[in-house]
C-alpha cells in the first residue's frame, strides 16, 4: 500500500497536519482511536467516510514516519 495515496497535507486544513483523503479526520486522530481501543468497525460506523484502506494508510503513515525518525542517530 502506498500511504500517499490516502494521506494528504494541505496547508489551510486543520493547520497543516497529515489528513485522511482531504477530509478534515487527521492521521494522529486515527491513530488516537486505534489506540484507545476503538475497533476498527467502531470507527468506520462512527466516521462512514473513511475506509478499511485509510485506516491502513494511517498506520502506514505513522509506521514510515517512525522509520525515518529512527535513521537520525540517538545522543548518547
Amino acid at each position: 500500500m502506498n500511504y500517499r495515496d490516502f494521506i494528504t497535507v494541505e496547508p489551510n486544513k486543520r493547520g497543516g497536519k497529515p489528513c485522511v483523503r482531504g477530509l478534515r479526520i487527521t492521521v494522529y486522530e486515527v491513530l488516537e482511536y486505534l489506540a484507545s481501543e476503538m475497533t476498527q468497525e467502531e470507527i468506520l460506523d462512527d466516521f462512514p467516510d473513511l475506509t478499511r484502506e485509510d485506516l491502513k494508510a494511517c498506520i502506514a503513515y505513522a509506521a514510515d514516519r517512525e522509520r525515518r525518525i529512527m535513521i537520525a542517530p540517538l545522543s548518547a
